[in-house]
């Protein structure tokens, strides 16, 4: 593979840097901790690899010559790059005051433009998500999202939403399908999503809950939610669409709700606080309820 940067040896590079500021093999051997010889072996290493003379050997010192002074003068300013951008980092270390975790649904769907809209009022606090849908890959977090019910006045979860459910899909599709009822769906295909992380509200369950049997038509199956919704908008099927998760989609017109028919969710989306969860995580979970 070839190199992204057309380069000579670094090690030469910052010798010869040296000896030119310097003006002296001798002061940059010592300012490298090297031996004289060392930066000399360095630098003529570079003068062939470059094939033009850097220096002008003389018996009280050295010279630069004029591609020499060229090279020199580019690699202090790269190196003053570096420098500033490195003394940057050290200043502005990169700490996370709070990290959430959730599924990839939720996270961009609806927790990333929350936390977009948390730092134009709190910039200084940091949020880092974890990001999965496999289950056990948890890790260390302050907070997590969870769509479920969890016990009654079980410590530390808060209520985010909890919507209705709704059959989506695009025009195209209820055209190419002739749907028009809630029966109609019962033949259409639709997209299924089967996630062990989390429990999703499944087809069947929805039709239960409006009164018809299990839907016999193609079944698409998916494990993963954003992808699910990706299908629909290219009229794979039909997918149920939790209306705060859906919005911007319906709202723009890229999906629409098939049929009237739809359920209150059977289970709400909470945030759940750990008992390690930082001062500065708190003060996120207070913003987060409140703008949920």
């Amino acid at each position: 593979m070839a190199r992204p940067y057309d380069l000579s040896s670094i090690n030469a590079l910052i010798c010869f840097e040296a000896a030119g500021r310097n003006m002296s093999f001798k002061d940059a051997a010592a300012e490298l901790n090297v031996t004289p010889a060392a930066v000399s072996h360095q630098i003529k290493a570079l003068e062939t690899d470059i094939g033009s003379a850097l220096f002008i050997r003389r018996n009280r010192g050295v010279e630069l010559t004029e591609k020499g002074a060229f090279l020199l003068v580019a690699l202090q300013r790269g190196f003053e790059t570096i420098s500033d951008t490195v003394i940057q980092l050290r200043d502005q270390p990169e700490t996370v005051d709070v990290t959430i975790r959730t599924t990839t649904a939720v996270s961009s769907l609806w927790l990333t433009p929350k936390i977009a809209a948390f730092w134009k009022i709190h910039p200084n606090i940091t949020v880092s998500q974890i990001v999965s849908d496999v289950p056990g890959m948890t890790g260390y977090c302050d907070l997590s999202i969870h769509y479920s019910n969890p016990d009654d006045g079980a410590d530390g979860y808060y209520k985010l939403f909890q919507d209705r459910v709704a059959a989506i899909g695009t025009p195209a599709f209820k055209a190419e399908q002739n749907i028009e009822t809630i029966d109609d769906l019962l033949r259409a295909p639709l997209i299924h999503l089967h996630n062990e992380e989390t429990d999703w509200t499944t087809w069947t369950d929805w039709f239960r809950a409006l009164g018809r049997p299990a839907p016999k038509g193609r079944s698409f199956k998916l494990n993963n939610y954003t992808i699910a919704l990706q299908a629909a908008q290219d009229d794979v099927g039909a997918v149920l669409g939790w209306d705060e998760l859906v919005g911007p989609l319906l709202e723009d017109g890229r999906l629409i709700k098939l049929v009237p028919d739809e359920i209150p969710s059977p289970m709400g989306f909470y945030l759940r606080v750990h008992p390690r969860a930082s001062e500065k995580a708190r003060i996120f979970v207070d913003w987060l309820i409140n703008a949920a």
